[in-house]
């Protein structure tokens, strides 16, 4: 069966993602567009991830579960992982490479954790949008040891990409597929990056407000709607982006 998906959507978690961004309302958001597959990716923390999968599951919207970690070198990329144990690892493994600078709601926005009715649980103190101090080259050999999906972000943007950051795809980087920006057109970055052209590629519409939610998605061609089937399906994705 064909599965509409949007894999790169933060919550009121990130702090730039609007207020309305909690984990129920997005799930209502994606039903109404007839969105089957989410991927929930806050800056550098899982907080609301499972409770955006347990909503998901009744609505029959299907959620991963993961981050969107920005390493060293200022790139960012979407880590997903197979079950909640391995989501507790991931985060445990970016607390331990965190680098821990306050933050201010006023400048940067609020860091809220709620849980499915919208109540606020807790508010993360530190910034999450600072860089981890891990390499991306050792993000994906993690992400992979959990059986994880890893997929290098928007790797078309002038800022926190593959092509702004190091401006090549490095030797032996363990990927799964990789993202361009919302409405990028394939050829006109190839036509500057040549030497991305060997990989494929998804685009998602990185939402921070829920109208963003559903503007760049994918099809996923899969027998059976689970974890491992997304991330085979993902070498076979079929675009929804100009040429």
């Amino acid at each position: 069966m064909k599965y509409k998906a949007d894999l790169h959507i933060h919550t009121v978690l990130s702090p730039c993602g609007d207020i309305s961004m909690s984990p129920s309302a997005i799930i209502d958001k994606a039903a109404e567009l007839g969105i089957d597959i989410i991927g929930i990716a806050d800056h550098n923390s899982c907080h609301n991830a499972q409770t955006t999968y347990e909503y998901g599951k009744k609505k029959g919207i299907f959620v991963l579960r993961g981050a969107e970690v920005n390493t060293r070198e200022e790139i960012h990329s979407l880590c997903f992982m197979p079950d909640e144990n391995a989501l507790i690892s991931l985060q445990n493994f970016i607390d331990s490479k965190q680098l821990f600078f306050p933050n201010s709601p006023a400048k940067f926005g609020n860091q809220f954790v709620v849980d499915e009715n919208e109540n606020i649980i807790s508010e993360i103190p530190h910034l999450l949008i600072n860089s981890l101090d891990i390499t991306i080259n050792q993000l994906a050999d993690m992400v992979c040891e959990l059986n994880g999906i890893f997929i290098p972000a928007h790797v078309d943007r002038q800022r926190y990409s593959l092509s702004s950051q190091l401006g090549i795809v490095p030797d032996n980087l363990k990927f799964d597929i990789m993202e361009l920006s919302p409405f990028a057109k394939r050829n006109c970055f190839l036509e500057k990056f040549p030497w991305f052209a060997d990989y494929n590629f998804i685009t998602n519409s990185d939402a921070h407000f829920i109208t963003d939610i559903g503007k760049s998605y994918n099809y996923l061609m899969l027998e059976n709607l689970n974890f491992g089937e997304i991330k085979n399906a993902l070498k076979m994705a079929l675009l929804n982006f100009p040429a």
